[in-house]
């Protein structure tokens, strides 16, 4: 059986942790930026993690 490919978009957007979690970044945080306000745009820049519930769908994909 040949060896399993890692899907590379999902490799571009996602990193492991240290603890095996999974990092994203944050959506909506592209265009239309006015409306929003400077503490939402503010926490938009900042990294969040991977459900729990989604991180099995993503570890497929990295082929972890």
């Amino acid at each position: 059986m040949p060896k399993l490919k890692t899907k590379k978009a999902a490799a571009k957007r996602f990193k492991v942790t240290g603890s095996g979690r999974i990092k994203r970044r944050s959506n909506f945080a592209r265009h239309i930026l006015t409306k929003k306000s400077a503490k939402r745009k503010r926490h938009l820049g900042k990294s969040k993690l991977v459900s729990k519930a989604d991180e099995y769908r993503v570890r497929d994909m990295l082929v972890l």
